[in-house]
Formats: structure tokens, sequence, C-alpha cells
């Protein structure tokens, strides 16, 4: 993608701050959704540490947000934090712009005070998953996160994505991200250990990286590989590019997402995504990803004996059934949880806001 064209404040639709320099999921998740929001009406961010390919505005182009966009009565500005919520109150309620506010929750807990104060002064709330919305003390719309099935996909050959990473010719289950005990990254090293020794043409791959004191728990999970004989088979290749993660997924038959906690978790999509199936536990939006029976299995959180069970009994189906669930995996996806999808119904929760359906 090329960077995008200056970006005329003025036209504007529809603005996203992103108020945290640091990447973060939320950014992240703005970031893949942004571009296709984008090629239906004028929306752009605002904020530090953006993406170059996504659409952005320089705090400048506040100054047009008194007057209207062209077509529109308001502008929406479209929060995901307690912060931009607060700013949008402001440009809105104390310095008249002409703004209606959209706030998209990903917590699964119950809110402090002050973020229900925030919530109830949006124009529309956005859940990304059914036990999110649970917890909002308004209605809402459930929007999942899509995936882009253009950059996730299955490879041509799954012994070529191998051999170009340098992988051993085997079948191979894996679990990306950040390697701590929240993520279950021992139940996963735990259940494998246990599964592997009778399966002498699979193996394992934790990708990722551990930071600060969770080092300690990496060097844990690499000593009780080495422990067991198995260094050859569980590998820990560590961190890559995000633009790289589609080759690893491409490389992998089955995908386990351990997490004891997880406010939605998108490595499931991506894995169905690239025709891979799923063992996940019953955290976050997994259990409304996931199709049991059919696009994988679920699992309670830190069960390695349920976990084990699930990969023994993938590990267990013919060739065939394998890629019936891989196909069912992909096809899952394209259906439903394509990023195309998600933006479409982002925008529509907009238009609900625009004709002036406000609940609060």
């Amino acid at each position: 993608m090329t960077r995008p064209a200056g970006i005329d404040a003025g036209r504007l639709e529809v603005v996203a701050p992103n108020f945290k320099r640091r990447l973060s999921g939320v950014t992240a998740t703005l970031e893949r959704v942004l571009p296709f929001q984008a090629r239906a009406l004028h929306i752009a961010a605002l904020g530090p540490g953006l993406s170059p390919d996504v659409p952005r505005i320089g705090f400048a182009g506040l100054l047009h947000f008194w007057s209207r966009p062209a077509g529109r009565r308001v502008r929406i500005w479209h929060a995901r934090r307690n912060v931009e919520m607060l700013a949008g109150i402001v440009l809105r309620d104390v310095l008249r712009m002409k703004l209606r506010l959209v706030f998209t929750s990903a917590s699964q807990r119950h809110h402090k005070s002050w973020t229900k104060f925030l919530i109830r002064r949006m124009d529309g709330v956005i859940a990304t998953s059914a036990k999110t919305a649970a917890y909002l003390e308004r209605p809402s719309t459930v929007i999942h996160h899509g995936i882009n099935v253009a950059r996730f996909h299955p490879p041509a050959s799954k012994a070529q994505a191998r051999a170009a990473l340098g992988l051993p010719d085997l079948r191979l289950i894996g679990c990306f991200g950040r390697i701590r005990a929240q993520k279950g990254t021992d139940v996963f090293v735990d259940a494998l250990i246990d599964t592997l020794p009778a399966h002498p043409g699979w193996g394992g791959i934790v990708l990722g990286r551990a930071t600060g004191a969770h080092k300690d728990f990496l060097a844990e999970q690499k000593a009780k590989v080495e422990a067991a004989g198995l260094a050859d088979r569980i590998l820990f290749p560590g961190e890559v590019a995000t633009s790289k993660t589609p080759e690893w997924y491409g490389a992998l038959d089955l995908y386990v997402a351990p997490q004891r906690w997880e406010g939605f978790g998108v490595t499931p999509l991506e894995a169905m995504a690239c025709g891979v199936p799923v063992v996940a536990t019953r955290v976050g939006a997994f259990d409304e990803l996931v199709i049991e029976g059919e696009t994988g299995q679920l699992v309670p959180p830190g069960d390695v004996g349920a976990m084990n069970e699930a990969i023994a009994a993938f590990m267990a189906l013919d060739t065939g059934a394998r890629a019936a669930k891989a196909d069912a995996a992909r096809r899952h996806i394209e259906s439903t949880h394509s990023i195309e999808a998600e933006a479409r119904k982002i925008n529509a929760v907009y238009e609900v806001v625009w004709a002036g359906k406000v609940t609060r």
C-alpha cells in the first residue's frame, strides 16, 4: 500500500483519534480497518505513532470542525480510549464543534464510574464481542474485528512454506504472540511435551518474544523442552515482523490460542484466514469466532489435559479430514470476518448516528 495522499480536513466526515504513541492492540486494529473504511467515506486518524499507510490529519485540522463537512450535518469522532472520549466531549460540548461521538469498547470487565460517565455521553457505541457488550450499561452494536484475507491466505504448499522459513519438514502446531503466563505459553508447551512423543511426524513453534520480567518465564519453557528431549521439535524462533506473520501461519497445520485471559484476540482469525484450524481457550471472543467441530475446538483456560486431548484428536485425523477443516476455516473467515465486512459494519453505525438515532 502506498502512502496516502494529503487529507483535506475540511472534507473529513469521520476522525479516529489515536492518542497513544506506543503501538498497542487498539492502535493496530485502527490501522488495519481505517484504510478500508476510507474506500467509502472521508475518514482520517489523528495522533502520533501511526503507520504511514493510514490516512491522517494533524491537530491543526481540528480548526475545520466548527463548520460542517460537505454533505453532512456533523462529523463523527470515533474514540477507542477514555482520553479520546473525553477529548471528543470537550470538542463537542465545550468548544461546540459540530461533532457526534462514537466509542468502540473492547473491555470485558465492569467499568469504573468515570468510564461509565464518558460512555453515557457517546452518541453510539460499538462492542468488539458479545461478552464486551454484556458489560456495557447501554445499547451497543457488536462488530468483531476483521482480517485482510488478501494478505492472510493459505500457501500454495505447506512444505514450501516451511522450507522458505528454514523449518523442519514436520507437521507443525503453532502459538504466536507475547510469551508470558497470561498468554498461556506454558500450557501450550506442556501440552506439546505430553503429546509429541507419540507423534514423531509433528512439531511445534512458539513464535514471539518475552519482555522484562517474562524473560525468566521463557527460559523456564525452553528448559522444560530441553529436558524432555524435544528441543529439535519445539522451536522458539523469537519475534518476527508483523508483515512476515502470514508466512509463518502458512507453515502450520494447527494453531493454538492458549490464553488464560484475552480482551478479543485476533490470532485465531489470522490463522483460520490462512487455512489453519484452531484450538483455543474459552476466553476473550474465541468462543464467538471458532465453530467447534468445524473450524476448531475450544478448551478451558489453563487445562493442559484438555488442550492435550484436543491437539491429539486433530493429529489423529486423516489427511482428508484435516484438509476439510482447513478449508472450512478459510471459508468461515472469508464469509464472516473479512476486514471489508468490519469496515462496512462500522460505517453503517456512523450512518445510524448521522441519522440521529442516538441511544444513551
